[in-house]
């Protein structure tokens, strides 16, 4: 395939694209929870009224960093890197141990594995680690 074809139109590479696209997916499902969890205190009594704000609160917060990771992607920032491959890290066995709880739950952990499975194959690749300006270490 030539270099044409693996670069979308604003010259950044696909993987690096499609990286920042799930990356972000990511952090609006999270941010998602977040405020979902919020409504649902609004409306409901949650028996304690302390965690239920900590943890919705909490959410909120963590859908920070795979949102800021994925806008440095799309902008070919290099620090963006690491802190996408932390979020997909985390994704790997959070989707393993969803999916053991069977059900409904076991399409969801292999979206949330699979997912961070592509991602991370996305951010090793050569094409992206060269469009962030990240080299090969010198020997």
């Amino acid at each position: 395939m030539s270099a044409v074809n693996e670069t979308s139109a604003a010259g950044r590479p696909r993987r690096l694209t499609t990286a920042a696209v799930l990356t972000a997916l990511e952090g609006v499902v999270v941010a998602a929870f977040g405020v979902t969890s919020l409504v649902m205190l609004a409306t409901d009594e949650p028996d304690g009224m302390v965690q239920a704000v900590t943890m919705a609160l909490t959410v909120l917060a963590l859908s920070v960093l795979p949102l800021a990771a994925a806008r440095g992607l799309w902008l070919r920032r290099r620090w963006s890197r690491g802190p996408s491959m932390m979020v997909q890290l985390i994704a790997l066995p959070s989707g393993y141990q969803m999916a053991q709880n069977g059900g409904v739950w076991v399409a969801g952990g292999v979206v949330i594995a699979l997912t961070g499975a592509v991602v991370l194959g996305c951010l090793i690749n050569p094409t992206a680690t060269e469009a962030l300006g990240i080299g090969p270490r010198d020997a």
